[in-house]
């Protein structure tokens, strides 16, 4: 039968979110219905609520989950009630041009559940990224759900559903940073922090973190910065150059998501060196840089959407490491809050008073 729970309502473009019962169906045929145990708040959910992602309200907010599954729908086999999973927004189909290629974490089909959740009187809501995790329990494709060890605990395995496994991936799958690089990361958030998290683990001797936010880059530092750069106060590009003996960084990882950001770290690469752009631009934003000095440069301008991660591939692995203490997954949450936290942790969010806050449920 289908199930009522307390879920986050973004209502209208910029309005304050609000706790209200939803219903959960039933699964369908490849649906799971899962018992959320934690849910990151994510900038992306501030992004859904602030109407620049697109204007389908009501919104059920949170993707950065992990929690247990509690049923499954017909045909279901690659999940099982009782299995504890991350979500996440890429279930990839095994079938479109890019799976078929052998490169599936490029997917140009993935699902979502195909039942609608609801509010009590039967308006549809849009699950961000297709998951309303800030909910006690929410419906999503089986693809969704990816099997971990059940002994890590979800307010740390449910980063890894987004912005921990963006910043990661950018610098390990996208970047593909090697041993003894040197890597500037121009943001110091949560993705740009995991970013500085993978670096490091990718064996880079020079890791360089760019932000206007002092408090930011001390926690770079206690992520894996070696070095660290105020742009409020000096030039980011020439800091950059000259602690990397006048040529530029191997790779410089944007984690910003602005034009006057991505400039920089265009000029701040190493002639044939990476740019990877994991920051979200907004709609309205332009890129101008001179065509010649792209042509001049050399080297490649790469985009990185979900740190081009395999989930059945990334989310064990990245696990398998946090509990090898080899990656501090814990050190990303800040604070835990109760469901009806979130609206003033957006206001936190926005202050730069948080990496991360992570609603327990």
């Amino acid at each position: 039968m289908p199930q009522q729970v307390q879920a986050v309502i973004a209502p209208g473009k910029d309005e304050p979110v609000r706790v209200e019962t939803i219903v959960i169906p039933d699964p369908g045929p490849g649906e799971a219905v899962v018992k959320i145990q934690a849910c990151g708040v994510c900038h992306t959910d501030l992004h859904y609520k602030q109407g620049g992602i697109n204007d389908e309200f009501p919104f059920l907010l949170g993707h950065e989950a992990a929690g247990v599954v509690e049923t499954v729908g017909e045909g279901v086999t690659d999940v099982a009630p009782g299995d504890f999973v991350i979500l996440n927004w890429r279930a990839v189909c095994g079938q479109c041009r890019a799976c078929l290629r052998g490169r599936p974490w490029y997917c140009f089909d993935t699902h979502n559940a195909e039942q609608k959740m609801t509010l009590l009187d039967g308006t549809e809501l849009s699950p961000a990224l297709g998951i309303g995790a800030f909910a006690e329990k929410t419906l999503v494709a089986s693809g969704q759900c990816t099997k971990v060890d059940p002994e890590v605990a979800p307010e740390v395995a449910g980063l890894l559903g987004c912005g921990v496994m963006a910043g990661i991936g950018a610098a390990i799958n996208t970047g593909q940073v090697g041993r003894g690089d040197s890597v500037a990361v121009i943001g110091c958030g949560g993705v740009g922090d995991a970013a500085i998290a993978g670096a490091r683990l990718a064996g880079a001797a020079k890791i360089i973190a760019v932000d206007i936010d002092d408090r930011k880059l001390e926690t770079a530092k206690k992520m894996g910065a070696t070095h660290t750069v105020n742009s409020r106060a000096t030039d980011a590009v020439e800091e950059i150059r000259a602690l990397t003996g006048g040529n530029g960084a191997d790779v410089v990882i944007e984690a910003v998501g602005r034009p006057e950001t991505y400039e920089q770290a265009f000029y701040a690469r190493d002639l044939a060196g990476t740019v990877v752009l994991v920051g979200v631009p907004t709609p309205d934003m332009k890129l101008e840089l001179p065509l010649l000095d792209v042509f001049g440069r050399g080297g490649s301008l790469k985009s990185s959407w979900y740190g081009d991660c395999l989930p059945s591939r990334d989310f064990p692995m990245l696990v398998d490491l946090h509990q090898q203490g080899r990656l501090d997954l814990a050190a990303f949450v800040t604070e835990t809050i109760g469901i009806g936290d979130v609206e003033q942790a957006f206001a936190r969010m926005h202050d730069g008073a948080v990496l991360r806050s992570v609603v327990v449920f």
